[in-house]
């Protein structure tokens, strides 16, 4: 029934018949996108409405590919209901059929989004020249209905430098690499092969993510050699990857190491599997 009426709404809309309609949207002198977030951890492309609020499709970085798109409204919504997605060709293209891409749940007191394939689904249409449109009932006025269009306008160039950013994204993110146990070859201050990797991985992010308030580095050894000689080995092992760090830009005074020598123990010392695993680098990561 709730789609019937905004349905009904729209017809009413497109026949001008209906003074009862706000419009938003920017005219093509104001028409602006920007990319407000171009770094390796997020993209971010932006478009201000005059008097409404601002559109925004944004990507993160992830194992998987991610696309995600918020109305940010100035006056969030203050109730439960639909907004109906259309794209709508602009003045210029007489004739140009739109269509309906979804619908988007209004959600009280949040800003409504819409998840990957809609985006890209908006995203397309704009390249093509059409004006994604939001048409949905006035929640303090049963007799309004609102329309936010998007323009099309100056759009093109930010989008290329978007998706030069999305392309550039890393493929994991601070959930995959937060909590990170690295692993050593036996007797030495060697990584094995794939704790090499993980740490290039740490490094790199460290690097990007600047908000990152504190790491730590924990040292841990097996139970071979003597309780001293362990601990000096934790102790250096954990400060070698507090260096490694520190070499790759990191502020010093966001990183703490410290070795622990033969305490705590994950795994039986009396087997080759067991003590390899107990040879051990733990690194924590917290966020604001």
């Amino acid at each position: 029934m709730k789609k019937t009426i905004i349905t009904l709404l729209l017809c009413v809309f497109v026949s001008q018949a209906n003074a009862g309609i706000r419009q938003y949207g920017a005219d093509l002198e104001h028409a602006n996108w920007q990319l407000t977030n171009n770094s390796r951890l997020e993209c971010t492309l932006s478009h201000q409405i005059p008097n409404y609020g601002e559109a925004k499709f944004y990507s993160t970085a992830s194992r998987k590919m991610n696309m995600e798109f918020e109305l940010d409204m100035m006056r969030l919504p203050d109730t439960y209901s639909l907004a109906e997605v259309r794209s709508v060709a602009p003045n210029w293209r007489p004739g140009k059929n739109g269509r309906t891409i979804a619908n988007m749940k209004l959600h009280k007191q949040f800003a409504p989004s819409l998840p990957k394939k809609v985006a890209w689904n908006m995203l397309n249409e704009l390249e093509q020249g059409m004006n994604p449109t939001f048409y949905y009932n006035d929640w303090y006025s049963d007799n309004d209905l609102i329309s936010v269009g998007i323009s099309t306008a100056k759009f093109n160039r930010a989008y290329q430098e978007f998706i030069g950013c999305v392309s550039n994204l890393l493929n994991y993110n601070f959930d995959d690499i937060s909590y990170t146990v690295l692993n050593y070859q036996f007797g030495g201050d060697s990584l094995t092969k794939s704790s090499k990797k993980r740490l290039t991985m740490i490094a790199e992010y460290l690097t990007l993510d600047q908000n990152l308030e504190l790491v730590l580095i924990d040292g841990y050894t097996d139970s071979y050699g003597g309780r001293n000689d362990n601990l000096k080995i934790s102790n250096r092992r954990a400060n070698t990857i507090r260096e490694h760090f520190v070499k790759s830009g990191i502020d010093p005074g966001r990183i703490e190491a410290k070795g622990y020598g033969e305490k705590r123990h994950i795994a039986a010392n009396n087997t080759v599997i067991g003590r390899a695993q107990n040879r051990r680098v733990v690194i924590r990561m917290e966020q604001p």
